[in-house]
């Protein structure tokens, strides 16, 4: 029987997990990359006698039996309208690992903002509550890792671009969208088709599988079956399966469920910055409830979790203001999301690279939340109109982040925040929002070294 051919378009994180997942099932896999392979990708391709193009994408790809299709390849390139056109065998990543995973629970993630910080956090409270689990997905460990053993449990991080291409039952015991907001519209088109992939995380769970969302979100995800939905009301405006409440009163975050009403942790339990965060560590231990652990001793469940780099991340305390580092803010709801979740007066900075989006919400967001912002990128002309069509003017534009952060310590006074959530990618001037987040938080440490 001939060899089973399996093309891989893509060489990123995703696409080497799949190209050496696809080879140990069998298959006599060809990996195509629109850029450069690095030595040690070539390396690993090379074990695995996995054959590869790079440098653009040719008609070997279409030499297959079924083409994969790794994270990030956009719906416009060229090589995938070519295959849609030609009638290919199409397979996203999540239909060809997730059956493949051996986990007794599989909890997906996804969501605007926090995603990570949930899949991180509820793999840390796992762990320590004596299972085996495992961090991946979106985070950076692709998802095919965790095909190679067996699992207590497994927590993904699913992007809009993975679910997009989600066809499949995701087999998921529990499934949590963070929150929506706009993002990613000029990957999806629009709006609608960014929500639509993001719901699929619910669609396409187990039928008993539990959904955790916000209450606001239950209707624009055309949300049903078992959910848990969570708000800061004293009661939910919708008839689910649960609730969870963020109590401001009592600073703590109930579950309601099966009628019975459980205290899920003291807003004091966590040094996470933000009210956003608090949201997130509700969901996470919501989430280790719902597959059979013991959340009682919450202290001891969250210790030793760290937040996570560039996100809403202390960087230090110069002469009594305190900055943060919020690089992953890379989208206007982000860095509303941290404005108004940390308290206090502050200066930000913001810009960079834009996706499209429009900066009026942003503009209202600074008006009410902050003394003073400081403008850098390409897209800064943009932010600039939009604050000042809003009535505010307490900006400056800069050229640099070395500018940014000068200018913010020349305003910003003791008991301040200087909050870095830049609303924009980093593409204009850095390689990474984690490099951007770096740089800013090394100009912290020599103003302080300096002060």
């Amino acid at each position: 029987m001939p060899e089973y051919k399996i093309s891989v378009i893509g060489a990123g994180v995703s696409g080497q997990g799949l190209a050496i997942l696809a080879s140990e099932h069998g298959a006599d896999v060809f990996v195509s990359e629109q850029k450069n392979i690095s030595d040690d990708v070539k390396e690993l391709f090379t074990k695995h006698n996995i054959k590869f193009e790079e440098g653009g994408n040719t008609s070997k790809v279409f030499e297959a039996d079924e083409i994969l299709i790794s994270s990030g390849i956009s719906p416009k390139s060229e090589i995938l309208i070519e295959a849609q056109r030609r009638g290919c065998k199409l397979t996203g990543e999540l239909d060809y690992v997730l059956p493949k995973i051996k986990a007794t629970n599989l909890i997906c993630v996804t969501g605007s903002n926090g995603k990570s910080t949930v899949t991180s956090l509820t793999a840390h409270i796992l762990n320590r509550a004596g299972l085996k689990a495992g961090a991946g997905g979106n985070l950076g460990t692709a998802s095919s890792t965790f095909t190679k053993e067996n699992f207590d449990a497994v927590v993904l991080e699913l992007s809009s671009f993975q679910l997009a291409r989600a066809e499949n039952n995701l087999g998921a015991s529990v499934s949590i969208v963070t929150n929506i907001a706009p993002d990613h519209i000029d990957w999806h088109g629009s709006f609608e088709n960014y929500v639509e992939a993001k719901s699929r995380v619910l669609k396409l769970r187990d039928g008993d599988g539990w959904g955790i969302i916000q209450d606001r979100d239950v209707e624009i995800l055309g949300a049903t079956g078992k959910l848990i939905t969570l708000g800061w009301n004293k009661q939910p405006n919708h008839d689910t399966a649960g609730a969870i409440f963020m109590d401001e009163d009592s600073q703590a975050a109930w579950l309601t469920l099966d009628g019975t009403r459980e205290k899920l942790f003291d807003f004091s339990d966590t040094t996470l910055i933000g009210s956003h965060n608090l949201e997130n560590v509700a969901m996470c231990l919501c989430a280790a409830r719902l597959v059979g652990v013991d959340i009682s001793n919450v202290k001891s469940l969250l210790e030793g979790f760290k937040p996570l780099a560039h996100r809403c991340e202390d960087a230090g305390t110069v002469k009594g203001v305190q900055y943060i580092d919020d690089s992953k803010g890379t989208n206007v709801a982000a860095t509303i999301t941290a404005m108004t979740s940390i308290k206090g007066r502050k200066v930000i900075i913001l810009g960079g690279q834009g996706k499209g989006e429009d900066y009026t919400p942003l503009a209202e967001a600074v008006k009410d939340n902050c003394d003073f912002a400081v403008l850098l990128g390409e897209e800064a002309p943009k932010i600039q109109a939009a604050l000042e069509s809003s009535g505010f003017n307490n900006f400056k534009r800069v050229s640099s982040m070395e500018d940014a952060v000068r200018a913010s310590a020349d305003v910003a006074r003791p008991g301040m925040v200087v909050l870095l959530s830049p609303a924009c990618t980093s593409w204009d001037m850095y390689k990474s929002y984690k490099a951007r987040g770096e740089h800013f938080c090394r100009l912290v440490k020599d103003l302080a070294d300096n002060a």
